[in-house]
């Protein structure tokens, strides 16, 4: 064989490796652009998760119990100085298992008690960056006490802006959640207010070291630019991909003042913003912030078309954020509670035995009513501080909760009787 024909071959070889690769592009385009097309028509998104959107199952907690981990870096992220980042290394250290991008780590902190002494209280915190192998950074806003108000500022933010310091050994469990991106190439729209941008951050920074080409769009609110966190990492980030499309809105700022970048504008995140800026397409929709940001933002994308399987959320409370599928098939499921049907429930070790009033929220907000001594942080389902014994009954959760239960126990935050219970308390 010449090496004229040798030449040809390799030609025709690549030629037709290139041209399988093109039809198998245009082919998947196609099926895409149909599917729209269909959509479309029908006056809606597609009702079915894209078969591209693999299921990423939770994985197991990296370590059992507490670990200690030391502070390596406190960092302040925004001019008004009431955002912090703490940089923590194990002090074991052994390298640190990767997490899912929007998990939160729960510490244990022993602060000093109003009554006197010490106590120990849980609290959850977003991992504020993406995963690597020698520590987590988490970054938490300081609580102020509320203006005319009666209720204390926040005990462990200002714990960890006043108290931990540099060298400081904190308790921490490995990293869980429920609320975390996935691991496909479906594009995803990234709802953050205020201190929401924590597990933002980490989606943003995982999703850009691991899946350059995936679709993000960031929409960022705060009150004004003094409030911002990693603005010109978000905006550099910007600027170095463009399928990143970032907003970042300012709800307080005078509509006559300048903006410091084309990244910024007046108003808040509204479903007609995005009604205005987003592409039709089938989207994957993270939403963390205030509960009232997402006690409408929530409803606004169901009533838009999309589903819920699209709709991903994380509040400061987020057991307080329903969705309008889950109230309406609650309504039909679930009679009205009535003399026939009311539900008792016992406390155990404090001998009070009470019936479940109509529209309880909690199995905490019942005890507490009756000062009953409950030990709880979170109040969402996150921690697991509120774990309690079930004796004998059935409890029902409007959502699942972040923290796993062992079986035979409940979250009392998130969970409402089902039949009569008795409960270990």
């Amino acid at each position: 064989m010449t090496s004229l024909y040798l030449l040809l071959w390799i030609v025709g070889a690549i030629l037709l490796q290139l041209s399988i690769y093109l039809s198998i592009g245009f082919w998947r385009h196609w099926q895409t652009y149909d599917a729209l097309r269909i959509s479309v028509a029908q006056g809606g998104l597609p009702a079915e998760p894209s078969p591209a959107l693999a299921p990423v199952n939770t994985p197991a907690p990296a370590w059992s119990g507490w670990r200690a981990f030391k502070v390596t870096h406190k960092v302040i992220e925004n001019a008004v100085g009431d955002i912090c980042s703490f940089h923590l290394e194990p002090q074991d250290g052994q390298a640190v298992p990767p997490f899912l991008p929007g998990q939160y780590l729960t510490f244990r902190l022993e602060m000093d008690s109003p009554a006197g002494g010490t106590e120990s209280i849980t609290r959850c915190y977003s991992l504020s960056d993406g995963p690597r192998a020698n520590g987590y950074r988490v970054s938490i806003k300081r609580a102020p006490a509320s203006l005319n108000s009666t209720h204390p500022p926040g005990r462990s933010s200002n714990y960890f802006h006043d108290q931990v310091q540099l060298g400081s050994v904190l308790q921490v469990r490995a990293p869980a959640g429920h609320f975390y991106m996935d691991r496909s190439d479906a594009p995803v729209v990234l709802l953050a207010g205020g201190i929401g941008i924590t597990p933002m951050l980490s989606m943003v920074n995982w999703c850009f070291s691991e899946q350059p080409g995936r679709e993000v769009w960031l929409f960022y609110g705060a009150r004004h630019a003094q409030e911002l966190m990693a603005q010109a990492h978000l905006e550099a980030l910007a600027d170095m991909h463009p399928n990143f499309h970032l907003f970042i809105c300012f709800s307080d700022t005078d509509k006559k003042t300048d903006l410091g970048s084309p990244y910024q504008r007046h108003g808040r995140i509204t479903i007609d913003l995005l009604r205005q800026l987003l592409p039709l397409k089938p989207y994957h929709y993270y939403l963390c912030g205030p509960t009232p940001m997402l006690e409408s933002m929530v409803p606004a994308l169901e009533d838009w078309g999309v589903p819920d399987s699209r709709i991903h959320f994380e509040a400061f409370g987020p057991a307080s954020v329903k969705r309008k599928s889950a109230a309406q098939q609650a309504s039909l499921a679930t009679p009205a509670q009535s003399a026939e049907t009311a539900v008792t429930v016992n406390f155990a070790k404090s001998s009070q035995q009470l019936t479940w009033p109509a529209g309880g929220t909690s199995l905490l907000d019942l005890a507490e009513s009756q000062g009953i001594a409950v030990n709880s942080g979170c109040r969402a389902g996150s921690c697991g501080s509120c774990q309690t014994t079930i004796r004998s009954g059935e409890v029902g959760y409007q959502q699942a909760p972040d923290y796993d239960p062992e079986p035979g126990t409940c979250l009392l935050c998130v969970c409402t009787p089902k039949t009569d219970v008795v409960l270990e308390l």
